[in-house]
């Protein structure tokens, strides 16, 4: 852990562009050949350094799909070489937009994808090491921006754009994503989390070089199209860019959204636009704003690592299965004529296989990162993979400040994460994730113990 009592906050932030070429493969689908065609809005990478005494830390918010594992730890690392950080404060989030590129690879190298086919592995390694160096100069201007600034938070509620999309049926089992007001629907099997969060950063001369926006919703406006687009993130941050200033650097954080969409099944008549979704969270921001900040008195900067040891979920049995598919289906097994949609049951075996690799490779027990993170008041904690938005909603009644938030997807590597009443149920989630069904309460556990200790 590395922190300091008060003392000066010093921030600096930045945006590149970090929109792909044509031809690039656009994650967030299952065996889905997509490659980027048009642009219907460019996406970007901004950084948020703030330095206090001794300590350091970089939050990145990414307008990308997901990063795996291995690329965060480049970004960390060269983040540690060229600017001095210690490689644990630097957060890597990626907002999951489904209209966007990924950071490396979704699925390790495998023998049963050829190599022409290369996209089936969720990712493009030209990309990446671009995407990369621009993140890098991102951070770089960040650092070179260091100014004196005083911090304010202010939360407001929006439950209009975001729902939990696992419908208990009428047959008792859990379907994710049902049609649109679909008779057979009983009840919605959880919560969402209304919450909006606004952290300001203020300068001297009454600028505000960068503000913080937290909520907590899947970004797939564009599944499953061929253009890039930054979906409502980039909507709502070029909204309050609009309100703070041109010079402003909106950094949108996700929430724990594993199980939430902007897609409200219970409304057939649900008028679903990314835009819309930004117009109205920037109003909603901007109401908090002006309704009233409170300023943090004590601006201390303080980060924490922590680690905790997850054991992976049993597949023994549909190892075998994955393992019987593909002695009978070495190749992929292609939906149509064209190669564009390979069969979901090939690409599942596929990674099964690679799941049961990393099994072997970590014996059997997953090495899970943390990343906590304090400024003053304002508490933000790192989560890898899609944690189930029960999460965060027990870890903000359960931390000893407020206000607290949660990012997912700080890298991709544990996919789904349900709580443990999702399995009976069965759906979606519960059979792409990599951890055993009490993985999301131990990682919340441990948060929250991060955050009593930081808080004391």
């Amino acid at each position: 852990m590395n922190e300091t009592a008060e003392s000066e906050l010093l921030c600096g932030a930045a945006m590149v562009d970090i929109t792909p070429w044509r031809g690039v493969q656009l994650g967030g689908d299952i065996g889905r050949r997509r490659p980027a065609e048009f642009v219907n809005d460019p996406i970007h990478a901004r950084a948020l350094v703030l330095q206090s005494g001794e300590a350091r830390i970089c939050l990145l918010s990414l307008e990308l799909i997901g990063a795996s594992g291995e690329a965060v730890a480049s970004v960390q690392q060269r983040a540690a070489e060229r600017f001095g950080f210690v490689p644990e404060s630097v957060m890597v989030h990626s907002l999951q937009i489904h209209s966007t590129p990924g950071l490396g690879f979704y699925l390790s190298p495998s023998p049963f994808i050829p190599p022409d086919a290369q996209w089936l592995r969720e990712g493009d390694s030209e990309y990446t090491e671009w995407a990369t160096d621009q993140i890098m100069s991102a951070i770089e201007t960040a650092v070179e921006q260091l100014e004196p600034v005083t911090v304010s938070y202010a939360s407001g509620i929006d439950a209009r754009w975001a729902f939990n999309r696992r419908f208990v049926m009428r047959d008792g089992k859990v379907l994710t994503h049902p049609r649109n007001g679909d008779p057979r629907i009983r009840y919605a099997e959880g919560p969402m989390d209304p919450e909006v969060g606004v952290v300001c950063f203020t300068a001297e001369d009454l600028r505000v070089p960068a503000i913080l926006l937290h909520y907590t919703c899947h970004p797939c406006h564009g599944y499953p199209h061929r253009y890039v687009s930054a979906d409502w993130p980039g909507a709502w941050a070029e909204g309050v860019q609009a309100f703070c200033g041109a010079d402003c650097v909106p950094l949108v954080i996700n929430g724990l959204c594993g199980n939430i969409h902007h897609r409200n099944h219970l409304d057939a008549e649900q008028v679903d636009d990314y835009r819309l979704m930004g117009d109205g969270l920037t109003e909603t921001a901007v109401t908090a704003i002006k309704r009233g900040m409170t300023q943090v008195a004590a601006p201390r900067l303080a980060w924490r690592a922590a680690h905790v040891r997850l054991p992976y979920r049993d597949i023994d049995s549909a190892v075998d299965w994955a393992r019987e598919y593909l002695e009978q289906n070495p190749e992929p097994v292609w939906q149509d004529e064209q190669r564009v949609q390979c069969s979901w049951d090939w690409v599942h075996a596929v990674t099964l296989m690679a799941l049961n690799e990393s099994r072997r490779r970590d014996n059997g027990v997953f090495d899970c990162p943390l990343q906590v993170f304090r400024i003053g008041d304002i508490a933000l904690v790192s989560f890898p993979g899609e944690p189930f938005v029960e999460g965060q909603l027990r870890l903000k009644v359960e931390s000893p400040t407020y206000p607290t938030y949660a990012a997912h997807n700080c890298s991709n590597e544990p996919g789904y994460i349900p709580t443990q009443h999702a399995f009976p149920g069965g759906g979606y989630e519960t059979e792409w994730g990599d951890l055993q069904p009490d993985a999301l309460d131990a990682m919340v556990d441990a948060a929250a113990q991060a955050l009593h200790e930081m808080f004391e």
